[in-house]
């Protein structure tokens, strides 16, 4: 069992954070990179300068769109499908990171999160993996040796201020990955959530206290730094490796020893 030869790696949140980090490790290992990314105007350079140093060792293309649309979906499925081939897809890494930071109860003046809310934090956050996974799979994209990541949170497991859709997100996102572990097993696809310790990027930023939640980690770290998204990238490529293939149906932590700290 062996992973496609410098397939195809699809990254979904490509433009930033982990999502960056994994198309940047994956193309210094040789991989071409599709990635999808969803930024205003104001983020879109960033995004543009990212391809840019993509392109200069890969082939690489960026789609502004909303991974989690159905049409935009089928649609970027179908082109990749063109460019990849059958089996053509070595990684499909999912780093959605859009959702609401809304308490659940309302408390005295406040705003309680939505149904719309709850449901559109677990449609990106969760849903969308098995979505694209169907994707891939339906157009005979995920081959003997590919790999399928999720980033996850310790959040997942633990309770923080106004962080309750996305917790429930990544929960069930961790059992997602273990049911599709499952499901692909006798395809030779591997399928595994990575869990990073406090890592400073711009979907940390957006939540309350995030100063504080870096400072703690930082402490608590026997490295005495926080995780960074390079360490994230170059775990997600050292795991892709073909004989690590029998690892799959994991929540793997990737903090420097972070969780294992008091």
């Amino acid at each position: 069992m062996s992973a496609p030869a410098r397939g195809w790696v699809l990254v979904l949140g490509a433009s930033s954070g982990m999502g960056a980090a994994a198309c940047r490790a994956f193309a210094a290992a040789g991989h071409p990179i599709f990635g999808v990314h969803l930024d205003r105007a104001s983020t879109a350079p960033a995004a543009d300068a990212v391809l840019a140093e993509l392109q200069a060792q890969v082939p690489a293309v960026f789609h502004n769109r909303n991974a989690a649309d159905d049409g935009t979906r089928a649609e970027l499925a179908d082109d990749l499908a063109a460019r990849a081939g059958p089996g053509g897809v070595a990684v499909l890494v999912h780093s959605l990171a859009f959702g609401t930071l809304t308490p659940l109860l309302a408390g005295v003046g406040g705003r309680g999160a939505s149904r719309r809310q709850l449901d559109m934090t677990m449609d990106v956050m969760a849903h969308s993996l098995v979505y694209w996974s169907q994707a891939l799979d339906d157009r005979g994209l995920l081959g003997p040796g590919a790999r399928i990541f999720a980033l996850t949170s310790s959040g997942s497991r633990r309770a923080l201020p106004a962080y309750g859709p996305v917790s429930a997100a990544k929960a069930a996102l961790e059992a997602h990955v273990r049911q599709l572990a499952l499901e692909l097993a006798p395809r030779g696809v591997a399928v595994n959530a990575v869990m990073a310790g406090v890592t400073d990027t711009p979907a940390l930023r957006k939540i309350p206290g995030h100063e504080a939640l870096l400072e703690r980690a930082a402490a608590r770290n026997p490295h005495g730094r926080v995780t960074r998204p390079a360490d994230v990238g170059a775990a997600m490529v050292a795991l892709a490796a073909p004989a690590l293939a029998w690892m799959t149906g994991n929540v793997i932590r990737v903090d420097g020893g972070e969780d294992a700290c008091a």
